[in-house]
């Protein structure tokens, strides 16, 4: 992975999202690093107009704007590395602009890989994506101890959620509050509960596949409930390498912006004069099926990932609403990615095909949904 410096030694910085957990822990980084980074680029989904106002005024770029417009016109200004930090499938045509126009994409924004698959990796160029996933930002960076033909299998670690290490038949009554409570993370209320049903993990492993062109049998789960860990790489010859540090967003986010350069003092290394224990554990995937869906799906390809995260959403909201129980979650999904049917006619898959699929999938989520409340 390379990036283009347009501006000598500080990069210009495009940060879509910019008032979500991502976007507002990237301008820190930025307020913090003045002489690597300079913000020329803002903008938001309008949901905290007050928080971006004050952003647009403590950074002055020379664009911004709110709402899906606004954000692919950004994506597509010449700058360094864009930052897409945009939660779901809205996310996909600023990602397709910031590759179109060749910038830099450092994507936190896994729903435009994962539901645009090959689309989205005909459109960059080698290296021009960087992932800001903490697993998958481990990833490339342990990768780089080896050649891509010594890698045996990636392991993507997991916290297991809050309610790891429990029975199927104990998740029926988690309430809403419940599945919020992530024991290392604050984010918002659909990252949050999709790391609760490990939907967030099926979402990764895609990600990883598309990302790291390795076969789908040769990624792993493992619950690591520490989280200290981000993600390994097993090697050919039996070593494995492995990015450590805090359970906090602060060095992806660094490496996205810096790539493939580090930033000094991004984040406090882990206090290894401190006592502590590590421990893995094999996810239960009779209780938490969600990550053997999504490998379906990823195997299934075309718009199946689309299908499978479409749903995923409309059924994750249903469950805040109190009209659907907590493992109709996945349950839901699963029926609709089985339903699904890809048409016969052979054809590159296209932004329009990939929009129909969500359309398709969240309508047909909503109509589940009404059988089941």
């Amino acid at each position: 992975m390379t990036s283009p410096n347009r501006s000598g030694s500080r990069r210009d910085v495009v940060i879509l999202g910019s008032t979500g957990s991502i976007g507002t822990q990237a301008l820190d980084l930025v307020r913090r690093n003045p002489d690597r980074f300079r913000v020329v680029g803002l903008t938001a989904g309008g949901g905290h107009p007050d928080l971006f106002e004050q952003q647009v005024a403590a950074f002055g770029p020379a664009y911004s704007g709110l709402g899906e417009q606004a954000s692919i016109e950004a994506a597509a200004m010449p700058a360094d590395v864009v930052l897409n930090g945009i939660t779901g499938a809205v996310g996909l045509r600023p990602t397709l602009a910031a590759l179109a126009a060749g910038n830099t994409l450092a994507l936190a924004n896994k729903e435009s890989l994962i539901i645009g698959g090959p689309l989205v990796k005909r459109a960059a160029a080698p290296g021009q994506i960087v992932p800001v996933d903490s697993e998958h930002s481990a990833i490339a960076q342990s990768l780089r101890a080896g050649r891509a033909e010594e890698v045996r299998r990636l392991v993507i670690t997991a916290s297991g959620g809050p309610f790891r290490g429990l029975a199927r038949w104990q998740l029926d009554d988690v309430t809403p509050d419940q599945a919020l409570k992530h024991p290392n993370f604050d984010m918002g209320r659909v990252i949050t509960t999709n790391s609760a049903t490990l939907v967030n993990k099926g979402l990764e492993v895609i990600e990883a596949h598309l990302l790291f062109d390795v076969p789908f049998e040769d990624i792993d789960v493992v619950v690591h409930p520490q989280q200290y860990i981000h993600s390994m790489v097993e090697f050919t010859d039996g070593a494995v390498v492995a990015q450590l540090g805090l359970p906090t967003m602060m060095v992806p986010i660094s490496m996205g912006l810096a790539w493939p350069d580090r930033v000094g003092g991004a984040e406090t290394p882990i206090d290894w004069t401190r006592a502590s224990d590590w421990r893995f554990e094999p996810v239960d995937d009779e209780a938490f099926p969600a990550i053997t869906l999504a490998r379906r799906a990823g195997e299934l390809g075309a718009t199946h990932p689309a299908v499978f995260n479409a749903a995923n959403e409309v059924c994750v909201d249903a469950f805040h609403e109190g009209r659907i129980s907590f493992t109709a979650i996945v349950d839901c999904v699963g029926e609709i990615l089985k339903s699904h049917h890809v048409g016969s006619a052979a054809h590159e898959l296209t932004v329009e095909d990939v929009l129909a699929a969500d359309a398709w999938a969240r309508t047909a989520a909503a109509e589940r949904i009404e059988t089941l409340t």
